[in-house]
């Protein structure tokens, strides 16, 4: 093996803004992502690829709710497993071919992945992340009631159901993983943060529960042995004043430096924050260095030209 990246791909990045999320748009922005991976394989990195599933699940949850006359619902933590193997599909596919173009021959491998939280992590007794569509306060209240949801009004656009986002605990297939890629292949793994499951007496169960997809990227890299962790988002660089006149974009970070500036406000809790804490968890689990950057820039800022890297 080579150097070791876990790559932490947004699901925004599949599905982008303003698009509809056909399945031609979602295959296409994934060839983009492969792309730019593609280069960091040719530069000699093993890569894990880790990818959100926001708008995908979003999607899904939708489709249950129109046919749900028809049909009967789908947890939540099946629709997160709907949304790993086809994002993983895509994925694969794209990198795949972007790897032929260069003459590379590798098997790029999608793992749908579990992942372990505590049945008493506190978030379970304040669900607060938005999932699935828009209602009426009336459509609301009725789902509160007849289904046991916790909802909340959302942006003044309407009503969602919330749900808890746990800390995640362990990433139940990353023995396989490592040995996926101690064999040679490139491998797609915790899409979505991974399935969040609890233990009980006979094994394993899937709960109704979003994990922050950084965070469990932050512990499987360190689970693996990762070199460094590659966070893709949506800008080049971590910045201080964020769009503000005085803004200022970083180079570098070290762990502690990283820790006031997030104490200090820098950091949106929706956006960046969780990132900057995944990054300074990975590097005080024992992990190299960490790279903030978007998904064209990742040439660029493995040579030192852009991104943001936090440091020991």
């Amino acid at each position: 093996m080579g150097r070791l990246a876990v790559v932490a791909v947004g699901g925004n990045s599949i599905t982008k803004a303003g698009q509809r999320g056909t399945i031609p748009e979602q295959f296409a922005n994934a060839r983009e992502t492969a792309r730019h991976i593609a280069g960091m394989i040719e530069k000699g990195w093993d890569v894990v690829i880790t990818h959100g599933n926001g708008p995908q699940v979003g999607n899904i949850l939708l489709r249950a709710e129109m046919a749900s006359t028809v049909l009967p619902g789908l947890p939540l933590d099946t629709c997160g497993a709907d949304s790993q193997g086809a994002m993983g599909y895509m994925i694969q596919q794209m990198l795949g071919s972007e790897l032929a173009k260069k003459g590379i021959k590798r098997d790029v491998v999608t793992v749908v992945t579990q992942v372990v939280v505590d049945a008493a992590d506190p978030a379970f007794k304040k669900p607060a992340k938005p999932i699935g569509p828009f209602y009426t306060r009336e459509q609301a209240e009725k789902r509160q009631e007849d289904d046991g949801w916790d909802v909340v009004e959302d942006a003044n656009r309407g009503w969602r159901r919330v749900v808890a986002s746990p800390i995640p605990v362990r990433v139940v297939e990353a023995a396989s993983i490592q040995a996926l890629l101690k064999a040679g292949s490139l491998v797609i793994a915790v899409g979505g943060g991974g399935i969040p499951v609890v233990e009980v007496p006979d094994g394993l169960k899937g709960v109704e529960a979003v994990i922050d997809k950084d965070h469990a990227s932050r512990l499987l890299a360190n689970d693996i042995g990762a070199d460094m962790l590659l966070i893709s988002t949506d800008v080049e660089q971590v910045a201080l004043n964020f769009g503000k006149d005085d803004e200022v974009r970083l180079d570098r970070m070290t762990v502690d430096e990283a820790k006031r500036y997030h104490a200090e406000g820098h950091f949106a809790p929706g956006s960046m924050g969780p990132k900057v804490i995944a990054g300074i968890d990975f590097i005080e689990g024992g992990g190299k260095e960490v790279l903030i950057t978007n998904p064209e820039s990742i040439g660029r800022a493995l040579d030192g030209e852009t991104g943001t890297r936090i440091v020991k």
